[in-house]
């Protein structure tokens, strides 16, 4: 009954921020990078934070420096999706967002070095996830996978976080799903969507790796983090300026050359991440030996694909 009631009041939370966006003009327009073709609302990703922030108003207060942590990365994520912001701005509340992460963590209790290697790879994992969003249904898709994969670690392998948390989160997702999830989305995420759940991953992931020792987690994050790192390495290989927005990951060409729906290609990535984590969890004793064998796998798919289709995208 508590999920159900959580599910029932964050849907009347989406459906009053679309009013208010709307009265706002809080919107998506198409422009040559999208692979959208209608003004849609955006934003409505701000919902993981309010799924965040049930969680934290009813457990007691659990996890209140990461609370306010992702307070600030949400605030500043959506002050960018109505009026674009300074990049300095943005990464003086990231920097400070992940400090208190990492605090939450009890990160800074190691050699310095950890901190530096974490902050490249927390501000790494928040940029993919914010570049990844760009179809109907792929931020909110693979997000449920890797919660519902988090969730199931968290009760049957190892502890390492409140369960309540992961569900409600869980539930929010399934809110914006039910909006964004369909061939003409009521809502996009935004940039306060993308990064917010990121962020929300980020901070469940590191746990799990503070608990075990194991980097090798990360292989839960690999369909996202193998598409953006070739695809940055791509783009310098074309000399292109990796700062400004472009239309040549993967699942971008597959939407827009290719013509592929927007929630097959989501329910592709779903799949795909989804089949990776169920093969990893019957090797956790061999767990770096696994990752290594996924990222070799699915850069070979990358390559292969590119070198078929990515002619397509430039006679556009």
């Amino acid at each position: 009954m508590y999920y159900l009631m959580v599910l029932v009041l964050l849907f009347v939370a989406e459906l009053f921020y679309f009013k208010i966006a709307d009265k706002c003009n809080i919107i998506d327009k198409p422009n040559e990078r999208s692979s959208h073709t209608r003004v849609t609302l955006r934003g409505g990703g701000i919902i993981f934070y309010f799924g965040a922030l049930a969680c934290f108003l009813t457990s007691g207060f659990e996890y209140p420096l990461f609370m306010l942590a992702l307070t600030l990365v949400t605030f500043i994520s959506f002050v960018d999706d109505i009026k674009s912001t300074r990049q300095v701005t943005r990464l003086l509340f990231h920097f400070s967002a992940m400090g208190l992460m990492f605090c939450q963590w009890g990160l800074f209790s190691l050699p310095w070095w950890w901190i530096v290697i974490a902050l490249i790879v927390c501000t790494g994992i928040i940029n993919a996830y914010n570049f990844m969003d760009g179809i109907n249904g792929i931020t909110g898709g693979y997000s449920l996978v890797v919660l519902t994969a988090l969730a199931i670690i968290n009760a049957e392998i190892i502890p390492f976080v409140e369960g309540d948390f992961i569900y409600t989160v869980i539930c929010s997702v399934v809110v914006f799903c039910f909006f964004n999830f369909r061939k003409r989305a009521k809502c996009f995420a935004g940039d306060v969507g993308s990064v917010s759940i990121a962020f929300i991953l980020l901070f469940l992931l590191g746990k799990l790796i503070m608990q075990t020792g194991d980097f090798s987690w990360i292989v839960l994050l690999s369909v996202y983090g193998v598409d953006s790192v070739l695809t940055i390495i791509h783009r310098l290989m074309l000399h292109e300026n990796i700062g400004l927005p472009h239309r040549k990951h993967l699942y971008q060409l597959m939407a827009n050359e290719l013509k592929i729906p927007h929630v097959v290609v989501s329910s592709v990535y779903m799949a795909v991440q989804a089949t990776i984590i169920i093969g990893y969890l019957f090797c956790l004793n061999h767990g770096y030996l696994y990752l290594s064998v996924v990222v070799l796998l699915l850069g070979l798919v990358y390559i292969c694909f590119m070198k078929r289709y990515f002619g397509l995208h430039q006679s556009v």
